[in-house]
């Protein structure tokens, strides 16, 4: 099995691209020895996918029986994966200098400096957006900002497997489309890009109405 990459065309709400990351882990914490099993970045220009880095990953460790019965990754496909040496350095040129998002995006961040770093690696993206900060921020008082429950609530369809890489970061699109839709029409944002998303997730959720309007009005 090779490092599964391909490109589609079409378009999004986002001013410049964005690349919308999600990992699949054998635990929680990378400090605790849980690696990765699989990985989806998503580049995304005017609110569309135009290209997919997609693969299942061989870090040589143990899947947990609990974790295979959350995502269906199982200990026989990571083993026949590519190993975390060939993807990690892969996915890192995928990604460039392009601004980073994910659902919680400090989890996948963690990992994605954790195994950089065991490879001697350093990523290069500009920005980080959190599109859990960002729905708490432009959608509060919900009663879950889980991804799945954010995705019935909206009515955005899994195209796959919940818990597996691609298909939640297409839903994680999908939802920082909605984000940046409501920015433009709710909030007569004229441009969003990532430095706005960013500047968004270190408001807390009272002060974003004031926020925006000091953006708007070049306070």
């Amino acid at each position: 099995m090779t490092v599964e990459q391909y490109i589609t065309t079409k378009v999004t709400m986002l001013d410049t691209p964005l690349i919308v990351l999600d990992f699949e882990t054998t635990g929680l914490s990378p400090a605790m020895g849980a690696r990765i099993t699989e990985v989806a970045a998503l580049r995304v220009v005017n609110g569309e996918v135009i290209e997919r880095f997609v693969s299942l990953v061989n870090c040589g460790t143990r899947i947990p029986r609990e974790i295979t019965a959350i995502t269906g990754i199982t200990q026989a496909m990571v083993n026949s994966a590519p190993r975390v040496t060939e993807v990690l350095p892969a996915l890192i040129q995928f990604i460039g200098k392009d601004a980073l998002a994910a659902h919680n995006a400090s989890f996948d961040n963690k990992f994605l400096l954790a195994e950089s770093t065991g490879l001697g690696l350093k990523p290069q993206h500009q920005h980080l957006v959190c599109s859990l900060l960002l729905a708490r921020r432009l959608m509060p008082q919900r009663p879950s900002y889980k991804l799945g429950e954010l995705a019935r609530e909206l009515k955005i369809r899994f195209s796959g497997n919940a818990h597996r890489a691609e298909a939640d970061a297409e839903v994680t699109v999908h939802l920082i489309n909605h984000l940046s839709q409501t920015l433009r029409k709710q909030h007569q944002c004229s441009k969003v890009d990532p430095s706005l998303l960013c500047a968004i997730n270190r408001q807390t959720a009272a002060k974003v109405p004031a926020f925006l309007t000091s953006q708007r009005s070049g306070i």
